[in-house]
């Protein structure tokens, strides 16, 4: 075994067209937008702004989340330039594969894999938990035995597992079908932002903005790693490359405004927030709800909470869309079985793929405690944009010539500053997290080694 085999790099597909007869071209720049809002806005907003506030910077939770935002904000630049030039629905994986070579391609691909499905059923974990207070609140919450997996007590944690394998359905039925649903649900949460900002703005008391910086500089930054992970998500719009009908101009379009986009309400609620109430007393769980409660406002609460209900379900859409998109790229490229790789011809959708990870997501949804390792979704995505930002590098020095319809502004220095930060932010998180994704790629070395690295299309190609 050569280095060289390791290091082996795809031609790049600057045209977006080397399977345009599988996958449909149906979104534009609004639906690749509204994606990104899809992915970002969910738990974070209703949950971790509270926290943060509370536990880390009080009213300067607004600096917190301009930080974050700036730090990801280097990292969606990175994505932009690379989603327009190098293309292809595999996000960072068919980056890294085209600029960084086959093994770090793997690792990335692995990597994603992770991320979006452990992110799905987290996220499914909590959008069970709002559904049964919803039903609770109106006399017909479900026993523990259908809400809580055997680990826990129960039986089965029911709903978590039937929205994920509801979302199955919904992502077989057709790109277009999937981008609507997910307009409908976003445009539900904004709604519900929306009556929260109008409310809370006729009830500000500056006096709960002294003192802003309580924590000091540190509190800020500290709230700022604390909600980073809030802007997780955007990074799936990228995987839309091929489903999308003029990608060179419009993924840089869905990603960059959704950033900017949900960066802008999150400063906004978190500022009323804070502004509202003392910040020592939004240490709880649904912060939002609660402050439309204190102040009086019943039926805003009922709305914020279908709000929260409707964002973490954007959320599992737009991750698991991602999850069966990266799946297909490695299939694609002989890495995974090739089976996969098949997509229906009615639908033009990757049906099998579909299927089999939301049959498995649905079982880790419904059956196991999936708390303790949700940290490695935070380490998954940063080495995610850490990648991403190297290969900006990594392509301007080897592909000079490759035609670039979005540059990441004062490039080496923005992609850089990216990575820095993305690799800071993983050095702060736990040691065990560190060693479960350690396992995690372990496990997929073995599965390269034994079966990806012989079965490429690339060493194919070679012999």
């Amino acid at each position: 075994m050569r280095l060289s085999e390791l290091l082996r790099t795809k031609t790049i597909n600057a045209g977006h067209d080397l399977h345009g007869g599988e996958l449909r071209r149906v979104l534009g720049p609004l639906d690749l937008t509204l994606l990104g809002i899809g992915a970002i806005i969910g738990a974070g907003i209703f949950v971790l702004t509270g926290v943060a506030a509370a536990t880390q910077a009080g009213p300067a939770i607004v600096l917190s989340y301009l930080v974050a935002g700036t730090a990801c904000a280097f990292s969606a630049l990175a994505y932009a330039e690379l989603a327009a030039s190098v293309g292809g629905c595999g996000s960072a994986y068919g980056y890294s594969y085209a600029g960084l070579g086959e093994i770090v391609a793997w690792i990335i691909g692995w990597d994603l894999i992770l991320e979006y499905g452990v992110a799905t059923s987290a996220v499914a974990i909590g959008w069970s938990g709002y559904v049964n207070n919803a039903l609770a609140a109106v006399g017909l919450a479900l026993p523990e035995l259908l809400t809580k997996g055997p680990l826990e007590g129960g039986l089965v944690n029911l709903p978590a597992a039937l929205i994920v394998l509801i979302l199955a359905a919904l992502l077989s039925l057709g790109v277009r079908e999937s981008a609507r649903f997910n307009a409908i649900m976003v445009v539900v949460k904004l709604i519900a932002i929306a009556i929260f900002i109008l409310v809370a703005a006729s009830h500000v008391q500056p006096a709960n903005w002294s003192p802003f910086m309580p924590f000091g500089w540190n509190g800020v930054m500290g709230g700022a790693a604390l909600i980073f992970f809030a802007y997780v998500g955007f990074d799936a719009v990228s995987t839309a490359a091929e489903e999308a009908r003029h990608p060179q101009r419009d993924l840089p379009i869905g990603i960059l405004v959704s950033l900017g986009v949900c960066t802008l309400i999150y400063i906004v609620v978190s500022g009323l927030l804070t502004a509202v109430v003392a910040y020592p007393s939004l240490n709880v769980g649904s912060p939002v709800a609660d402050v439309m409660l204190r102040l009086g406002y019943p039926w805003a609460a009922g709305l914020v909470a279908a709000g929260a209900i409707a964002g973490l379900t954007t959320v599992m859409l737009v991750l698991y869309y991602g999850l069966t998109r990266v799946f297909l790229a490695m299939s694609r490229d002989g890495l995974l079985p090739p089976v996969f790789a098949r997509v229906n011809a009615r639908t033009h959708t990757p049906i099998r793929v579909i299927v089999v990870s939301g049959l498995l997501m649905a079982a880790v949804a419904g059956l196991t405690p999936i708390g303790e390792v949700a940290e490695l979704v935070n380490i998954g995505t940063l080495a995610a944009f850490f990648l991403v930002c190297i290969g900006v590098v990594s392509l301007r020095a080897t592909h000079p010539d490759l035609p670039r319809p979005f540059k990441t502004p004062w490039s080496p220095v923005v992609p850089l500053l990216g990575a820095i930060s993305c690799l800071y932010l993983m050095l702060n998180l736990p040691l065990v997290t560190w060693l479960r994704f350690g396992l995690w790629l372990a496990l997929g070395l073995v599965i390269y080694f034994t079966y990806s690295r012989r079965h490429s299309a690339l060493a194919a190609v070679e012999s």
